[in-house]
């Protein structure tokens, strides 16, 4: 099973009404393609980080499914809604695969940290002294 994270945001003027249709439509297409949704989270009016068709806040929501198949159909749907500011399709299952993967390989463990090897290396090589001055002055 793939595991998705859709984050929308909805622009500030669609009246709460039509807020619960849209939420509820793409959930309905998300399902329709195998999709099951495991979390849904309403963040509520937010500020944006720059103007978008010159809104300066939007309404968040985000979506977690789980699927077999790709949620291509909910990502053409959005699109095409004027409704939406933007809108964002990530695949998760793949960072957490390879955090499992890492972690095995890595177990935790106390690491011991290696001395310095600075301190013996200056006292074993001789430091550079300086040029005699009288070198300098026959230049």
């Amino acid at each position: 099973m793939r595991t998705y994270e859709v984050l929308f945001i909805l622009s500030p003027q669609v009246p709460e009404e039509e807020t619960g249709t849209l939420i509820t439509d793409f959930k309905r297409v998300a399902e329709t393609t195998g999709a099951k949704l495991t979390n849904e989270e309403a963040w509520g009016r937010r500020r944006l980080a720059y103007p978008i068709h010159k809104f300066t806040e939007g309404n968040y929501h985000l979506f977690v499914f789980e699927s077999d198949g790709s949620l291509s159909e909910l990502d053409r749907r959005m699109k095409n809604s004027d409704r939406i500011l933007r809108h964002m399709i990530v695949r998760t299952d793949l960072d957490h695969k390879r955090a499992d993967k890492l972690a095995k390989r890595n177990p935790k463990k106390e690491r011991i940290r290696p001395a310095p090897a600075f301190p013996a290396a200056a006292e074993a090589a001789p430091a550079m002294a300086p040029a005699p001055p009288e070198a300098e002055g026959e230049r």
